[in-house]
Formats: structure tokens, sequence, C-alpha cells
């Protein structure tokens, strides 16, 4: 009946981003896709999301932290955060504890099987082996970071 579309084959390095190509958003959400995709390939096996390490990682860092403190610092929802805890303490990762003194705070902190998994992962989301590689010479990532880290209101919280 109707006739397909004619499209010319196009590489998307010919697409004309016109003033996307200074987007902030628009590039944000660009390396953002890559790094998602090489999160997904290193750890794709491992029923691992984004972004559920640094969880784990501020709880290896900050033991008892407040879930509405680790939600907050992270940006994370709070119904999302509620689902992941759960998770996490079925797979045995983290504790939770309510105060007798404030019984609306849940305390969380990782238990001795999630302190391995982030020693045992470390490597993995630091350093030379992250699975997150960006070919940046290690000027350019800590100028990348410190500009990401002042765009997000990161940078007065910066450790030496």
């Amino acid at each position: 009946m109707g006739q397909e579309p004619r499209l010319s084959p196009q590489l998307t390095e010919d697409v004309d981003l016109g003033e996307l190509n200074n987007s902030l958003g628009f590039l944000l959400r660009v390396a953002q896709v890559r790094v998602y995709d090489q999160f997904y390939e290193r750890f794709g096996a491992d029923d691992l999301r984004p972004g559920e390490f640094s969880m784990l990682w501020l709880m290896h860092l900050n033991p008892g932290i407040k879930q509405g403190i680790l939600a907050q610092t992270l940006r994370i929802k709070p119904a999302h955060m509620t689902k992941t805890v759960r998770r996490f303490e079925d797979q045995g990762l983290i504790e939770r504890e309510i105060p007798d003194h404030d019984r609306r705070s849940v305390l969380l902190k990782l238990t001795a099987k999630g302190e391995d998994f982030v020693a045992a992962n470390k490597r993995n989301f630091f350093g030379e082996n992250a699975y997150n590689s960006h070919g940046l010479s290690a000027e350019e990532e800590a100028m990348l970071a410190h500009l990401l880290k002042r765009y997000a209101g990161l940078e007065a919280k910066e450790i030496p």
C-alpha cells in the first residue's frame, strides 16, 4: 500500500546539533548515557544499578547514616530509596536500625557481607580500574570533576 519512507544513510557524527552542541543539559545527558552504558557492560550481570554502589559507599564511610540524609545527599526519591534499602537488606548487604530516641528515623549500616562487597568493588568504581573510562588526562579529569562539583553545588563539600 504505502511506500516506506526513504531515509538516507547517515552517521550520527554527521548530524548537525546546532545550539545543542553547547547545551549543558544535553551534554550532561549524553555523558550520563555513556557512563550508564559502561556501567552495565561491567556490572549488568551483578544485579547492581547505577547509584547503588554510591549508596553502599556512603554507608561504608558513614556507618549509621540516617536513611533520609542518605537519600537527600544522593538526590534519591523516598519511594526509590525505600525499595532499594529493602533489596539491600534482603541481599544481606545492610542492616536497618530504628533508634529508641527517634522512632521516625532509620539508621543504615553495612553488614560484613556489605563491607566485603564494597571492598571487592572499590577499584571498579574509583581510580585507574574504574568502569567509567573517559579518555581524559588526569588534569582534564580533575578539571571536569571540579566544574561538575561547582555546577552541582557540591564544591564546598570537597574533601582534600
